[in-house]
């Protein structure tokens, strides 16, 4: 049975699609990997053929056999960053520990709410997860009036995978080297100075409506339809700043191309320890670490959340893959479904009590 590697054109289709088979990569890709040129234009098909072995099904009480086909894993943003970095990685080791393919589908748009209200009305036979965020599902139940989904009792969770900073960057010309210049600026120039954000509800939306609130500068945002749009203007110099993970800037900070100004971890990383928090840079408290983990609907049998999680697991904490990981500036976690279970239920408390005490309205 071979596996299809197809992407289509997400500006054009609203969503891209591979299916990943259990090849035997030599490295690891970054958030860079995308392909480019005529393979990234709209309405693109890439095919690359791979043999798969014989299926490696375990079978569940009752006699079933999971699992029993490929598993779709959606994305619930735009290609690119982060999400697809360990998406790929999982998908490519427990397609070779199961004998099954992974189906990868962007199913971006309003932070990540579409693709996880998707994941939560397909059917419960595990076939079907969520590679979510702390966005569409900590954050969400604060930010949005009407979400299609409640995060807690519509998934089930089956690993948190890692987690990371943010860090707030501006463009060169932005005369700003830390974050207590960068406040005296805006505060100078109340309302001149434009934040990109990977859309409305985003964890990167959040992070600048808390600097702005507990700062009590006028920011003004440019809201982009994923990571990848919004960052490439900041790199362009149409949008003076953006806050996004350690990771994905990193390369462009080494070139010049972007200035650190604050990491929003309660820590500064190792990979950039001259960089300040924004907590010990004047505002104390102010601390976001984005996680990315995988769900699955909420009456998946446990059984089958117990094989996914030892999947995963493996996979997550395997050398090459945890490694990567780490170089990107993510914190491997790879826990247990409870776990992950009550990290979602802290977290959707203190967002709720954050978005409050800075008085953001519900969108």
């Amino acid at each position: 049975m071979p596996a299809l590697d197809r992407r289509r054109g997400a500006r054009a289709r609203g969503r891209a699609f591979r299916l990943i088979g259990p090849v035997q990569p030599s490295t690891i890709p970054t958030p860079r990997y995308l392909p480019r040129g005529r393979l990234a234009g709209a309405g693109a098909l890439a095919l690359m053929l791979a043999w798969l072995p014989a299926p490696q099904a375990s079978a569940q009480p009752g006699g079933v056999r999971f699992p029993a086909k490929p598993i779709r894993l959606v994305i619930p943003f735009s290609p690119g960053g982060a999400n697809e970095l360990m998406a790929r990685g999982i998908a490519q080791k427990v397609a070779a520990s199961t004998g099954q393919p992974f189906l990868i589908e962007h199913h971006g748009g309003a932070g990540g709410t579409i693709g996880s209200a998707m994941v939560a009305r397909a059917a419960p036979d595990g076939h079907t997860l969520l590679m979510g965020a702390a966005s569409c599902i900590s954050l969400a139940p604060a930010l949005y009036a009407k979400l299609p989904y409640d995060p807690v009792r519509d998934f089930a969770p089956v690993t948190n995978v890692a987690a990371g900073p943010y860090v707030l960057v501006v463009h060169p010309s932005v005369p700003a080297r830390n974050l207590p210049e960068f406040l005296a600026l805006a505060r100078a120039r109340p309302g001149a100075l434009n934040y990109a954000s990977s859309g409305p509800g985003s964890i990167s939306h959040f992070a600048a409506e808390m600097l702005r609130s507990a700062a009590r500068v006028d920011l003004v945002n440019v809201s982009y339809k994923g990571t990848g749009p919004a960052l490439a203007d900041v790199l362009g110099g149409h949008v003076e700043l953006m806050f996004a993970d350690l990771g994905v800037v990193m390369p462009h900070l080494a070139t010049g191309r972007l200035r650190a100004v604050a990491i929003t971890g309660m820590r500064r990383s190792p990979l950039a320890p001259q960089l300040a928090t924004v907590a010990e840079s004047g505002l104390p408290g102010y601390g976001i670490v984005n996680w990315r983990g995988v769900l699955a609907p909420a009456a998946v049998p446990r059984e089958t959340v117990v094989r996914l999680n030892a999947e995963i697991v493996k996979a997550v904490r395997a050398p090459d893959l945890s490694e990567a990981l780490v170089r990107e500036g993510y914190d491997p976690i790879a826990d247990s479904p409870d776990a992950f279970a009550e990290t979602i239920r802290t977290e959707v408390a203190r967002f709720a009590k954050v978005v409050r005490a800075a008085g953001l309205s519900p969108i």
